[in-house]
């Protein structure tokens, strides 16, 4: 990986006003892989305005050119798609086998269904002697996570760009990097200066100035319910517009006469995809107690595949955790679940064998998890899956509605008809049923504390829209 040293600002690279930089960790070798500018506030305030001074322009252009803008950014994507599947794997330990399909594929077809969904226009409404249009909200301000560091921004940027908005990105400190190939490509495809600008830096100074800008319309923000909190309070000052993709502690709700076997196989590799650094991972599974015992044993073979590796290894299935912290705290999770009355069912907090460097930790099974218990109601964003016991559908319903957030699940019936039933009782912005593949033109955000609004599909285009309603 090479250093960065400039920022992306009104079509160019810039150097940035201050000279601190951030180092970029590989969490599998513990080494610095690379470099990139810590911007300032003054930084962002130049970002910002080059966004506002090209607002104009392109909240004027058509659907059609900003559809083809879109495609063209897809192409250079595209082409960019090992690099960036590798790059991801370095910085966030995302096994390569991942990062190939999901992290570097996914913002590919968002990107591309957006420049579809958009390809033909979006017609106006009418209602009554009303007509109800749809305009840009403006200068977006997208501050996102090191999880998904390419996707949660393209999720953001796709559907801004195709709006008619301008756009100031903050990525992660912690996973910067492949924000720069995505500013390569930008450039490549061509899009108009100011349109898409990018400044690194640490939340309390570029994420601050970003949702406190006078000059910033809406903020788009994917991350911690703590940080949320904080961007929600700092935009009210100016009555900004917000959108919010926060934490999770989804449940997998396996019925009494589900297939248990495929359930718990899908669920385990669910929870720990990405090594459980997903907001959406089924970090609860529930399990009839009649079949608890053998749901546990099923859990403990599948998690026991997931063997510690190299994440640019073809064949790993589970790399390190992001960050030493990030290690630290899931190792505390488990110790306070064992401490609480959890059973280690397998994995645990020791070093996995042969690992005397980087931030690995083995795929952990707890059973005998109350649902009140910490580990059943924090997001813990690590390999650790609870398994909760039930003894009817009711309490079911009840446990997997016990959470303060509600992002995602999943529920296993035979009869679909009876999963769609359990499923439309549940609190959560999206459930899976009998293991429904993920659809990236679909809403995706959550109710309760996993956040506000939505993103993804036409649902994500209208949150970066203002409606107008216009008198004949």
């Amino acid at each position: 990986m090479r250093d960065r040293d400039a920022l992306y600002i009104d079509g160019a690279w810039t150097s940035p006003l201050g000279t601190g930089v951030i180092s970029v960790e590989n969490p599998a070798t513990e080494e610095t892989l690379a470099t990139v500018p810590e911007g300032t506030a003054e930084d962002v305030d130049r970002a910002v305005k080059a966004a506002r001074a090209a607002f104009p322009a392109w909240a004027a252009t058509s659907w059609k050119e900003r559809s083809e803008y879109l495609r063209r950014l897809h192409e250079a994507l595209a082409g960019r798609q090992e690099a960036i599947a590798r790059t991801i794997a370095s910085e966030v330990g995302t096994p390569l086998r991942i990062a190939s399909r999901i992290q570097a594929g996914l913002p590919l077809a968002v990107v591309a269904g957006y420049a579809e969904l958009i390809a033909d226009g979006v017609p106006d409404e009418r209602v009554g002697n009303s007509l109800v249009v749809r305009e840009p909200a403006g200068v977006v301000a997208a501050i996102t996570p090191w999880n998904y560091p390419l996707h949660q921004i393209t999720a953001k940027l796709a559907p801004a760009l195709a709006a008619g908005c301008t756009i100031v990105i903050k990525p992660s400190e912690v996973a910067p990097l492949v924000a720069y190939e995505l500013m390569d490509a930008v450039h490549e495809a061509g899009l108009p200066a100011g349109v898409v600008n990018l400044v690194p830096g640490y939340g309390p100074v570029v994420g601050e100035a970003m949702a406190t800008h006078p000059e910033v319309d809406m903020v788009s923000f994917t991350g911690s319910v703590r940080a949320g909190s904080r961007v929600a309070e700092l935009a009210a000052r100016t009555v900004k517009k917000v959108s919010l993709e926060l934490g999770g502690k989804s449940a997998n709700v396996i019925l009494e006469d589900a297939d248990l076997k495929t359930a718990v196989k899908v669920g385990v590799s669910n929870a720990f995809l990405n090594g459980g650094q997903t907001c959406t991972a089924w970090t609860r599974m529930l399990v009839h107690q009649d079949h608890y015992e053998q749901a546990l044993d099923l859990a403990k073979g599948f998690a026991d595949g997931f063997t510690p590796g190299d994440p640019l290894d073809p064949s790993t299935k589970l790399g390190p955790l992001v960050s030493k912290a990030q290690l630290d705290r899931v190792r505390g999770y488990i110790d306070t679940g064992v401490s609480e009355g959890a059973r280690v069912v397998t994995g645990g907090t020791a070093v996995p064998d042969g690992f005397d460097r980087g931030h690995y930790i083995a795929a952990t099974v707890l059973g005998d998890v109350d649902q009140d218990a910490t580990v059943a109601q924090e997001e813990i964003f690590g390999p650790v899956l609870s398994v909760i016991p039930f003894r009817n559908e009711d309490e079911a319903l009840q446990i997997a509605n016990n959470s303060r957030y509600g992002l995602a699940g999943g529920v296993w019936a035979a009869d679909q008809d009876r999963a769609i039933a359990f499923a439309r009782q549940v609190r959560t912005g999206s459930i899976d049923v009998n293991g429904g593949a993920f659809n990236p033109m679909a809403p995706f955000g959550g109710y309760k504390q996993s956040g506000i609004g939505r993103e993804m599909g036409r649902f994500g285009l209208e949150e970066f829209t203002e409606l107008k309603a216009i008198q004949l």
